[in-house]
């Protein structure tokens, strides 16, 4: 199935994080919480300005962002958990910097 938010929505999969600490303690699945981290799968097209113009979005498909803690809703598409929620929701960009040798 293709899914395309609508407006000024993202859809995004959350990015699992470790299950060990940095001690190697190993983290127990109901001790977990759920990561606030995720990359986007599909943008919609934009919010409307003042003039009735669409403003487009500021993240694309494949950027990794931060998201609050309980921003979102859960929808399940193909079997998969994923969220929706609107680009104002997102906290950041995570972008990769290049390590210089």
């Amino acid at each position: 199935m293709k899914f395309r938010p609508l407006h000024d929505r993202v859809l995004l999969r959350r990015v699992e994080q470790n299950e060990k600490t940095a001690g190697g303690i190993i983290i127990p699945d109901t001790a977990k919480e759920k990561p606030m981290e995720g990359e986007i799968l599909a943008v919609g097209s934009g919010s409307r300005n003042e003039d009735g113009k669409i403003v487009p979005l500021d993240v694309k498909a494949g950027d990794r962002v931060l998201f609050g803690k309980w921003s979102g809703t859960e929808v399940k598409i193909d079997g998969e958990d994923l969220l929706i929620m609107k680009e104002s929701d997102l906290l950041g960009i995570i972008e990769k910097t290049s390590k210089k040798k």
